[in-house]
């Protein structure tokens, strides 16, 4: 039997006071406004949060240690990451969306056990993601 692919593609917007500085989380937020202490949030004025994604997707999210690639595109360049699904996720929230490094869970967290944080992005795609007309992809991926 194949695995069988299912994916959440998430569209958003670079903004200029994107710093990518977080060292333990990466947040998407579907608010337009960002001010310079959200050091975590790569992408803003996203069209889905945790609380828009298919059922099916968080269903299969729910199964501790569940594999999640995250991909971040924008202006050419790709960044991707992997993390972990977990029992004790909620997926609720209605405007974010948070990737951990940690295994802490709330509301906002999509996954846990991430293995890159905001901080250690590639800097060419933060530089695409200061720019407030520049269009972001989000593709979030899992093999079940």
């Amino acid at each position: 039997m194949y695995p069988i692919e299912l994916k959440e593609v998430i569209f958003a917007r670079g903004h200029e006071n994107i710093s990518a500085a977080h060292e333990t989380t990466i947040e998407i937020t579907k608010e337009a406004h960002l001010s310079e202490s959200g050091d975590c949030i790569v992408a803003v004025s996203a069209n889905k949060a945790l609380g828009d994604l298919n059922s099916k997707f968080k269903k299969n999210l729910l199964k501790d240690h569940a594999g999640i690639t995250i991909s971040i595109e924008a202006g050419g360049v790709t960044e991707t990451l992997s993390a972990h699904g977990s029992s004790r996720l909620i997926l609720t929230h209605p405007t974010d969306i948070v990737v951990r490094k940690s295994s802490y869970v709330c509301s906002r967290t999509l996954a846990i056990q991430a293995d890159k944080s905001a901080s250690e992005l590639s800097r060419d795609l933060i530089k695409k993601l200061k720019n407030s007309k520049q269009d972001v992809r989000i593709t979030l991926t899992m093999e079940i």
